[in-house]
């Protein structure tokens, strides 16, 4: 099994903490190279209750997304002479020429882009428009993924752990993503202090309507382009390099104070939620979840989804009928049991374990799910 560590960047491997080497199961449902979300993987055609396929396009796949890339990792990109990432600095060097959102601590998604993804209905994975600039149609990979960022090294499609696993992967999202804000300050603090002093750094949500150049996905304005990158304009690429060099020299306890407190108690929801991934236990008393979808298959079969649209369940028709036996009321082993009894039919523990991975069977005792 491998470590957490091995879905994320080389990098971090000398910042981590030693949590980071656990083990975590290969998510081995959401396939990239024959994607599990396309038609071609899928011959059975589920669609969504208002009739909108939810099957990807096989030349976008789940890349409807632009990453925003922190300065060490950018940096990162450029230093790596490796032919096999050719492709990927030659798109970031493009986009450093270009100038359009890109500023000393990131280059991300122009205002328009995020216009679109924020406000697109059902449009993910299926959007030409929301392709994003670093994937590559010809082989259907990402160029630049040896340098991923928090987002693009914890989104699955389908999680092995089912809700479990996503909580797990989300969380580490969360913490990924402080990592890269408080690892991008340091290093302009390193080479361009004024930009963290003067607030530069911080988050910048448009609230007013688009301008003209962000329509046209314009540049900043020559003046204000210097002003913001002054000393380093024309050098921006070398500044990238270093904001890396700078990364890479820290130590795990330096990189430990950068964190502080919230990176402290983070930390402390990952390993709990990590342990649930990996080792879950069966409730006491479990009940069919009532937002759960069922849709019958023309082949009988039934397909139950319930805490992700993407990852149904699909089990013999039948099964449906000892499924709605599990109403709370009884413990799971009693139940299983009456079934033995009076029906002649069991439902395996493996099976009730993934079916309360998934939320189709829920935690009768709990408050809420």
């Amino acid at each position: 099994m491998p470590s957490i560590l091995d879905s994320l960047p080389e990098l971090y491997r000398s910042l981590f903490p030693s949590f980071f080497q656990d083990p975590i199961p290969v998510e081995t449902k959401a396939t990239c190279s024959s994607c599990a979300m396309c038609e071609a993987a899928n011959p059975v055609r589920i669609e969504s209750v208002d009739g909108v396929s939810r099957f990807f396009r096989p030349d976008t796949k789940c890349c409807t997304y632009h990453p925003r890339l922190p300065n060490y990792l950018v940096g990162a990109i450029l230093s790596d002479t490796d032919p096999a990432m050719a492709e990927g600095r030659r798109r970031i060097q493009e986009k450093i020429a270009r100038g359009v959102s890109v500023n000393p601590q990131w280059i991300k998604a122009p205002t328009r882009y995020n216009l679109l993804y924020t406000n697109a209905r059902q449009a993910f994975g299926r959007a030409q428009a929301l392709k994003c600039p670093y994937y590559e149609s010809n082989g259907g990979l990402c160029t630049i993924w040896r340098y991923r960022e928090a987002v693009c090294s914890t989104y699955f499609c389908k999680y092995v752990a089912g809700a479990d696993g996503r909580k797990f992967w989300m969380t580490l999202k969360t913490w990924l993503t402080l990592s890269e804000i408080q690892l991008s300050r340091y290093a302009l603090l390193q080479l361009l202090p004024d930009y963290v002093l003067l607030g530069k750094d911080k988050a910048d949500v448009a609230t007013g309507p688009l301008t003209i150049e962000d329509l046209d996905e314009k540049p900043l304005p020559e003046k204000e382009y210097a002003e913001l990158w002054n000393p380093w304009v024309g050098q921006e690429e070398e500044f990238y390099r270093r904001c890396f060099e700078s990364v890479r020299a820290l130590s795990s306890e330096e990189f430990e104070n950068l964190l502080g407190l919230d990176g402290i108690v983070e930390l402390s929801m990952l390993k709990r939620l990590h342990e649930k991934a990996v080792a879950p236990k069966l409730p006491k008393m479990l009940k069919l979840n009532p937002s759960t979808t069922i849709q019958w298959l023309p082949d009988g079969s039934i397909a139950l989804a319930s805490y992700s649209e993407y990852d149904a369940v699909a089990l013999p028709g039948e099964a449906y009928a000892l499924l709605v036996e599990f109403n709370g009321r009884a413990p799971v082993e009693e139940v299983r049991q009456r079934l033995r009894d009076e029906k002649q039919a069991d439902l395996h523990e493996d099976i009730l374990v993934e079916l309360y991975r998934h939320r189709i069977l829920v935690d009768a005792q709990a408050p809420q799910q």
